[in-house]
């Protein structure tokens, strides 16, 4: 009887320690331990975060740190730390919160246009994932990739398409300037590349005229015609006369530092530099910004027809006049600067 005693109080211990356990595993392991009330919340974790940096992310976010710190230790994640970006959803568990942030690294997506120069886009990309901007300039410039490729500093900028890209978070600078070649080389399909040799363009210098169309002109049903006129003036040997050069040139002086042209005046187009194409004929050594696909398209597809001049149109914002005579586009041109003048914009 005594024995008998004695095992079913072993019985009821083992009873008391089981549903222990299992509340310790529950409330450890499968008991939700969200605090926020968004459907998902996101951590970035750098790639030199160790698990107290990771634990300070989240921390707010957690009903339970310390809970979460038990099973983390148990199921070695606090050494065994993975960068990236992360979701955690609500009502998640401490289990599937460390499946996540172990093995579910989300790309995010990274988006850039209009940039002038290398420094402009690594400031710009930089702010969209890890990498910083310093790192991602130095790989951008990198001569002996530059030269592989058949970049110089003049042409680099053209070798980053615009557009949007996912990626993941913790990319290296090298790894992403490499994805945007991988990019590039993925959009002068044979088509384009044909089309650029049927023209007679090298894909640098298709790129450099159509950030010229690109800066004269942001309509899409525009810029085909706009390159028809530089390819004109390409043909025969007159100068392209840009004046969106002429500015990229202006800018690079320091007596321009910090200040906008509005107003293309007979002083600019007495700069000395290769990107004055009022006094230098053919292209210029490299894009002067970064053009849309869609002033890409326009050159490789440019409308074939006989204007040699446009000028802004007045009374249709963002559109021109296209002439192809001097005296109609002189015309053109002193309806336009008559429209600046009553505006006050002298310079």
């Amino acid at each position: 009887m005594y024995i008998k005693k004695i095992l079913w109080a072993i019985a009821i211990i083992g009873l008391v320690a089981v549903a222990i356990f299992a509340y310790y595993v529950y409330g450890a392991m499968l008991a939700p331990n969200t605090s926020f009330n968004n459907k998902e919340a996101y951590i970035y974790i750098k790639t030199t975060d160790g698990y107290n940096d990771v634990r300070a992310q989240l921390k707010p976010l957690l009903k339970s740190i310390d809970k979460f710190d038990v099973l983390a230790k148990q199921k070695k994640y606090t050494s065994n730390i993975k960068p990236g970006k992360y979701v955690i959803k609500k009502d998640m568990n401490n289990n599937d919160i460390i499946n996540s942030i172990r093995s579910n690294n989300i790309p995010v997506k990274v988006s850039f246009n209009n940039q002038n120069s290398l420094e402009k886009l690594a400031g710009r990309v930089a702010n969209q994932f890890e990498v910083d901007s310093v790192s991602l300039y130095k790989v951008m410039t990198d001569t002996a990739f530059l030269k592989e490729h058949k970049f110089n500093t003049e042409t680099a900028l053209g070798m980053y398409l615009p557009n949007s890209y996912e990626i993941y978070w913790n990319t290296t600078a090298e790894d992403f300037r490499n994805r945007m070649l991988k990019e590039y080389k993925r959009f002068w399909n044979d088509k384009r590349v044909a089309k650029a040799n049927k023209i007679g363009l090298s894909q640098n210098q298709v790129i450099a005229l159509a950030s010229i169309v690109y800066e004269e002109s942001k309509e899409h049903t525009e810029q085909p015609r706009i390159a028809g006129v530089y390819m004109n003036r390409l043909r025969i040997g007159m100068p392209l006369q840009a004046d969106p050069t002429l500015k990229f040139a202006a800018y690079k002086l320091p007596k321009y530092k910090n200040t906008v042209i509005k107003r293309v005046l007979n002083i600019h187009k007495e700069i000395v530099s290769p990107y004055n194409t009022y006094k230098n004929r053919g292209l210029p050594p490299g894009l002067i910004a970064m053009p849309d696909i869609s002033a890409i398209d326009a050159v490789l597809n440019y409308e074939t027809h006989n204007y040699l001049y446009f000028a802004a149109d007045a009374k249709r914002n963002g559109f021109h006049k296209f002439a192809k005579t001097l005296a109609q586009h002189n015309v053109n041109a002193r309806a336009y600067q008559r429209h600046l003048s009553l505006q006050g914009i002298t310079k």
